[in-house]
């Protein structure tokens, strides 16, 4: 392992401080490190922009729990770097790919109304409503704003399995509810 400057040894407890100085140092010392690592994730460098910007969030969060005798600064802020990317490039992978419809396409005279989307949207509000507020929440995060178990557990104080358990029950809970309403016997 190499040896470490002094003042770098100590960079991330200060970040873990609060300390806004250690927090500039932190940029300037691992900003390059950080940026290879999400331009090799993407050539957008808009998008390499905000997974920096996500990654460095995440290490101020995290830099109460380095630990010196376990990894170099350097190989901490890698590995939160790493983790952060393989979030992103997850989330990435559940947006929708939207395609434009052909010239002269036409919809087909059997497409539901918006008036039949409007009460498929009521009966899944009212399936959201039957739901235990923890189900709720953590499927309200995880479904509409396409958030990782791992940021609803942080965002909501929950532990990680627990986030899980309530998706998982949810879910299966809401089939079953929406099953009955269209006239089925459940899951």
């Amino acid at each position: 392992m190499m040896t470490e400057q002094p003042e770098a040894r100590h960079l991330l407890g200060r970040v873990a401080d609060g300390e806004e100085a250690a927090v500039k140092a932190c940029v300037d010392r691992f900003g390059s490190l950080v940026w290879a690592l999400a331009r090799r994730w993407t050539n957008d460098s808009a998008e390499a922009e905000d997974a920096v910007q996500e990654i460095f969030l995440a290490i101020w969060k995290s830099a109460h729990r380095f630990d010196p005798s376990k990894a170099s600064d350097r190989g901490f802020v890698a590995m939160i770097a790493r983790r952060r990317l393989i979030d992103l490039a997850r989330k990435r992978a559940r947006r929708p790919v939207f395609e434009p419809f052909p010239d002269g396409f036409e919809a087909p005279s059997d497409a539901p109304s918006i008036a039949s989307s409007d009460h498929r949207v009521d009966e899944a509000r009212g399936i959201l409503r039957e739901l235990s507020p923890g189900q709720r929440q953590v499927l309200e995060l995880s479904l509409l704003h396409g958030k990782t178990h791992e940021e609803i557990a942080e965002e909501t104080g929950t532990p990680l399995g627990t986030v899980k358990s309530h998706i998982r029950r949810g879910l299966k809970r809401a089939r079953q509810m929406a099953a009955l309403l269209e006239g089925g016997e459940g899951i």
